[in-house]
């Protein structure tokens, strides 16, 4: 059995690196026969993750961000990794309510996007270490993810 290949990319926590995470997972996406319009829907989640990393992850300070792409027969998986300050996935708001973190603020919105746009999305924080999230896509010919 041969192995899944995997594409690495480490990208400092700021918003200028967001688009070269975006050409790399369109060029993966492309190369595993998807449509353009789930390129599409796999770029807006993947830049969702990067987003709310550089955002919230480091408060303004440097870090960086861990992308893997595991190119799978059935499916496209990826993860996007940091090490910042992490989150209570459970109070993450999509939208401003009375008393909301502001630090969460907006949050909750990318992370709508990236359920809705990928078959299979799961998010890992703990406060103090950081936070991982993990998409997958179908490829066209597959069933489950």
């Amino acid at each position: 059995m041969s192995q899944s290949p995997t594409v690495n990319i480490q990208i400092p926590a700021q918003s200028d690196f967001v688009g070269v995470v975006r050409l790399a997972v369109s060029g993966i996406a492309s190369r595993m026969n998807f449509s353009i319009d789930e390129i599409e829907d796999i770029k807006v989640a993947v830049s969702e993750a990067c987003t709310n990393a550089v955002q919230h992850a480091y408060g303004g300070g440097a870090g960086t961000i861990d992308i893997a792409f595991t190119l799978h027969a059935e499916k496209l998986e990826v993860v996007v990794k940091d090490s910042g300050k992490g989150f209570d996935p459970a109070n993450a708001v999509s939208a401003k309510q009375d008393g909301a973190n502001d630090a969460l603020f907006g949050l909750g919105l990318g992370l709508t996007f990236i359920r809705t746009l990928m078959d299979f999305s799961e998010i890992e924080s703990v406060p103090g270490r950081g936070t991982v999230v993990r998409m997958i896509k179908n490829t066209p010919v597959a069933t489950t993810a």
